[in-house]
């Protein structure tokens, strides 16, 4: 039985830098050996106890693949509950003691920094960083990032994109991958991780070929967003990103950047603003209003709402609906 599990806030702050949570995951990371022990007795059970393995996803991408390949054979909770932004990710000592005693932790090197650390501490050699397994592409570049990092959090900033479950063909690589782990972390059910791994697989590159032929004849090319997160999109269909903010969606810009966002989306004749939906959209409306264009929601899929039926591949399609009258696709 798949079981999705949600986080307690910690430190209070809805918006803290990405710089005070890499502080926080360390801090509690001496915390967490304390408590691991208790912690044990009253969560799921692991490959060895009641014949589930034990998966922590650190947010909602990664849950569901990792919930789609190991289906009845695992138990996954995830550390990013519904409706939180998963760059704001604060680690409370249970959640660090729950990725220490799983059988494995599925992440992104570079989402989530405190998540990035208590891996590090508590689970390296069962661990499975998405982005390790597939191409990555270099970190958005460009005025905005240059300013972020003068304001100090350069040391915060990835060395590549960590967007990667936005391209599905990128994220049936990661399925296949994890379907492997879970096999070798769980033999006497690795031929059910295989089989549910290559039909998520299939699922994915399905959704990936409906990218390709609908957004294959676009008379726009240029997508401009909230933050930097469709670098993968964009690659893989050849279109191309202009972000209002970099990589995390906390980073506002500043006016003269907003200024130059006016003029490249006149230059560019883009129709839309795209927003997003767990982040604030005040400042996409108002680059909108400023270049006399409308807004939509595309949705970087860092997250589902609580009691939402939607899932990975309903709102991709959702998204594939949007990006096309925006594009002026046929």
């Amino acid at each position: 039985m798949l079981t999705i599990r949600g986080p307690r806030g910690l430190l209070g702050s809805p918006r803290a830098s990405r710089g005070s949570v890499r502080v926080a995951g360390l801090a509690l990371t001496g915390l967490a050996v304390l408590v691991g022990t208790a912690a044990c007795g009253d969560s799921g059970t692991s490959g060895g106890g009641g014949g589930q393995a034990e998966i922590v996803a650190s947010f909602y991408p990664m849950a569901w693949v990792a919930g789609k390949v190991a289906g009845p054979d695992g138990s996954v909770r995830t550390l990013t509950k519904p409706g939180i932004e998963p760059h704001d990710l604060e680690l409370t000592p249970r959640q660090v003691a729950d990725i220490g005693k799983a059988d494995l932790a599925v992440y992104v090197r570079g989402v989530q920094p405190a998540v990035d650390d208590a891996v590090t501490e508590h689970a390296k050699d069962k661990s499975l960083d998405a982005a390790s397994v597939v191409k990555t592409l270099p970190p958005p570049s460009g005025e905005e990032e240059h300013e972020h990092g003068e304001e100090g959090h350069a040391d915060d900033e990835p060395t590549f994109d960590p967007h990667i479950w936005l391209d599905p063909s990128r994220l049936a690589t990661v399925a296949t991958a994890l379907g492997d782990r879970l096999a070798a972390a769980d033999p006497p059910h690795a031929a059910g991780y295989k089989s549910r791994a290559a039909a998520t697989a299939a699922e994915l590159n399905r959704l990936d070929g409906e990218f390709r032929t609908g957004l294959a004849s676009c008379t726009q090319k240029t997508i401009v967003t909230a933050h930097a997160a469709f670098g993968y999109l964009a690659d893989r269909y050849g279109l191309r990103q202009v972000s209002i903010a970099g990589v995390d969606p906390a980073a506002e810009p500043s006016p003269r950047r907003l200024a130059e966002l006016t003029q490249r989306v006149k230059a560019a004749k883009a129709t839309t603003i795209f927003t997003e939906t767990l982040v604030s959209p005040r400042v996409a409306e108002a680059l909108a209003r400023s270049a006399g264009v409308r807004t939509a929601v595309l949705d970087p899929v860092e997250g589902v709402a609580a009691g939402s039926s939607a899932d990975y591949l309903s709102i991709m399609r959702k998204n594939l609906a949007t990006l096309k009258p925006a594009l002026g696709c046929p």
